[in-house]
């Protein structure tokens, strides 16, 4: 079968999922009798499926994440005021395709980050384009891009993905020049595309991030316009995740001498 007349032409015409499983589906063909036509089905979704899973591929490699994260790993019963429904409906991804907006604030450690990964990585199964970046990072970027005169392509690169994650709004101190890179970003997508923004800091707050506060009324004003806002609460959920993983610390007595015996 390794050298099947077949193989070249396929290969030829870029039909490597074909080509990979020719062997395999001849066999299956021959030991259960099918007909010509449902052994073409079963090359055609060979091929599909090597299609669908290289642009996957593709997708999460551009999206630029730090490490994949998944909604069926969320625990959702350490994040008590975190609701799960909406978590769920974000997850079909219809919010990207209507281009509105999720706003995920609360204090470090509740998981924000990892529902924003998780949401892009559903959107990608969906076929749509994803950029994911540290929010100082990417004005970072475009600060460095007009040096080198690629500020247009690298904003032009920012602003044309379907679902655009900015992770840690208000993290680090943001320039006067990183707020106006910031409303531009949010400006072009405005009614264009979908971001999903997470923040440390309540809404109330994010005024005070923009430090122009005329510039932060016309940001804000379009970043909170069709969009979900949630705010989690309580104690960390990296924390309580960690406490459940560390053995149980063991105690430690001190005799009149002052010598130190752990139990």
């Amino acid at each position: 079968m390794l050298s099947h007349p077949l193989l070249p032409k396929l290969k030829q015409l870029r039909l490597s999922g074909m080509a990979q499983t020719l062997e395999g589906r001849a066999a299956l063909a021959s030991a259960n009798a099918m007909t010509p036509v449902d052994f073409f089905a079963l090359m055609i979704e060979d091929e599909i499926e090597r299609r669908e899973q290289k642009r996957n591929d593709r997708l999460v490699k551009r999206a630029g994440f730090e490490q994949i994260k998944l909604l069926a790993e969320f625990d959702f019963a350490q994040a008590p005021t975190l609701d799960r429904s909406l978590v769920m409906s974000m997850a079909t991804c219809q919010f990207i395709r209507n281009h509105e907006n999720w706003l995920i604030c609360g204090s470090t450690g509740l998981g924000k980050s990892h529902i924003a990964i998780a949401i892009g990585y559903e959107a990608i199964k969906r076929g749509c384009s994803v950029l994911f970046a540290d929010t100082n990072q990417i004005l970072k970027d475009l600060f460095a891009a007009r040096a080198d005169s690629t500020y247009a392509k690298t904003l032009a690169d920012i602003v044309g993905v379907d679902l655009l994650i900015l992770d840690e709004l208000g993290l680090k101190p943001v320039t006067p020049q990183g707020a106006q890179d910031l409303y531009d970003i949010i400006h072009k997508r405005y009614e264009r595309g979908s971001i999903v923004m997470t923040s440390n800091r309540a809404p109330a707050e994010w005024h005070e991030i923009f430090g122009d506060g005329l510039l932060a009324s016309a940001a804000l004003d379009r970043l909170t316009h069709h969009a979900r806002i949630t705010c989690l609460s309580g104690p960390s959920y990296r924390q309580r995740h960690r406490s459940r993983l560390d053995p149980p610390a063991e105690p430690i007595n001190t005799d009149p001498t002052g010598t130190v015996t752990i139990e």
